[in-house]
């Protein structure tokens, strides 16, 4: 331990005699090799300057750019994906993807975009659950877990090791005594909290555990600022979830804290639910350095569904050149002709997302957006207020959920199109995050989202510009000082 401590104390002492120099060689190697967004290079080149050590450090643990890393890339799938891309694509362009519905033959391009730039096959044999009250959804889950055959695949940035989750354990060993395979793939810092004996009594019950980007040393943690943070749960291949429920007590409302938590958690059932098996499938092999395409018994030839939903599973994260999910929302926002309804428990936009908002605004789109009325990250929410000023000075209509935490996280268009799933409308979901969401082509399920958006209303308080002007000195300064981090945050 000793011989440990003197080497970090070695390093630390070279960072600090070093500091222009490796500032100097910092500066040099985010301005001209780094394609990241002018915002970001001032902020990082401030801190740099100010905090020459300290901002050092900082960027070695959040400021690494990942965007270039081959890490990621995955052979096993791509002649197929890239084939079956290509089919439709072709079938986009021929406008029959539809099957001629004029309502949704606007969104072409958003269904081109995401094939192209995502590699994201769209499907319509889909039907989609909605859960909004966590009791409900890990009742209903439960009871799907019991019934699973041939696997459980479980994905989750946050599990906590409370009553929710001893319960879910109990049940999951016992489907591994009935001979279902079970795979659990968690975030190394959105699970900190479960220690290393937790996993290995895990494992030792015949569950086959994942872990992303494991800590360098201890809890130490190099790449904390990239977090796996999607949500994902495949049962044999059938049907997947995907939404905002971690595992943890808050998200059964029994965190005084935070209260009743108020998230959207989607159940699909058809081929959309092999995309997310595949999400799940390519993150586990990264994380595990197995191979389970290799399985046969995981892979099997999907049956179509019953539904007639159409769905398209968008992933994005460091490993991807573009933007994908922030692009999905920005379409959806661009393409509304009468309304966009936003809910989201951060509000930390980059200036695209910022501008065509305003410009929906400013058109006459009935543009309403949803937000906690309490932090759980107090720098974020300080950030999402001041971003809620700028928007209401635009015509844009923002709301603080009262009824507890809001937790959801989804655009809704018209009635016709919606996104939700794991991604927040910040810059860290646009960028930093692995995340996933279903982007869902049908009138019948985002107008149930929208229904429910409008019965949250009624425990919602408007910030009108009145409201907003009349907020204190401090608050005023807590906003101006988070904004200014808010693309590093």
């Amino acid at each position: 331990m000793e011989e440990i401590f003197g080497m970090i104390t070695t390093v630390l002492t070279f960072i600090v005699d070093h500091a222009f120099s490796i500032n100097i060689l910092l500066a040099i190697t985010i301005v001209f090799f780094e394609r990241r967004d002018p915002k970001t290079i001032w902020t990082w080149l401030l801190v740099l300057y100010f905090i020459p050590v300290l901002g050092f450090l900082l960027y070695l643990l959040i400021g690494q750019d990942m965007r270039k890393s081959k890490m990621f890339k995955n052979k096993e799938l791509e002649d197929v994906v890239q084939s079956a891309v290509l089919k439709q694509e072709q079938k986009v362009k021929n406008k029959r993807i539809f099957n001629d519905d004029g309502k949704l033959s606007r969104y072409h391009d958003l269904v081109m975009y995401n094939l192209a730039a995502a590699k994201s096959v769209y499907t319509d044999d889909n039907d989609v659950e909605i859960y909004t009250d966590g009791k409900e959804y890990f009742a209903h889950l439960y009871e799907a877990i019991s019934t699973a055959k041939e696997f459980i695949h479980i994905q989750s940035y946050i599990i906590k090791n409370d009553e929710l989750w001893q319960a879910l354990e109990k049940l999951l060993y016992k489907k591994v005594k009935e001979g279902v395979q079970v795979r659990i793939l968690y975030d190394s810092m959105g699970c900190r909290k479960m220690g290393k004996r937790d996993w290995e009594r895990i494992q030792r019950k015949g569950i086959q555990v994942g872990e992303f980007f494991p800590a360098f040393f201890k809890r130490l943690h190099l790449r904390i600022n990239y977090r796996n943070h999607r949500k994902i749960i495949v049962i044999d291949g059938t049907s997947a979830y995907v939404g905002g429920f971690n595992i943890g007590r808050e998200y059964l409302g029994l965190d005084k804290k935070f209260g009743y938590w108020r998230d959207t958690h989607l159940r699909i059932s058809g081929s959309a639910a092999v995309s997310l098996h595949v999400r799940f499938i390519l993150d586990w092999n990264y994380a595990t350095k197995q191979n389970l395409f290799e399985n046969e018994n995981l892979v099997h030839e999907f049956v179509p569904g019953q539904g007639k939903e159409g769905v398209q599973i968008i992933t994005s994260g460091p490993d991807t050149q573009n933007q994908e999910i922030r692009d999905n929302y920005q379409k959806l926002i661009g393409k509304a002709r009468d309304h966009v309804y936003i809910q989201t428990p951060y509000l930390v936009p980059d200036e695209i997302i910022v501008n065509e908002i305003k410009m929906a605004a400013y058109s006459g789109i009935d543009v309403k957006i949803m937000i906690p009325c309490k932090p759980d990250h107090p720098l974020v929410y300080w950030a999402t207020y001041s971003y809620v000023g700028e928007l209401i000075d635009a015509g844009v209509k923002c709301y603080t959920y009262d009824n507890g935490f809001l937790h959801a996280k989804g655009v809704m268009s018209d009635g016709l199109v919606c996104s939700y799933g794991t991604a927040n409308m910040d810059v860290r979901s646009f960028a930093l995050n692995f995340e996933v969401n279903a982007t869902i082509y049908s009138q019948k399920t985002t107008s149930k989202l929208e229904k429910i958006f409008e019965e949250d209303l009624a425990y919602c308080t408007e910030i009108t510009p009145e409201v907003y002007a009349k907020r204190s000195l401090a608050i005023r300064i807590k906003e101006q000082f988070s904004r200014m981090f808010s693309f590093i945050l």
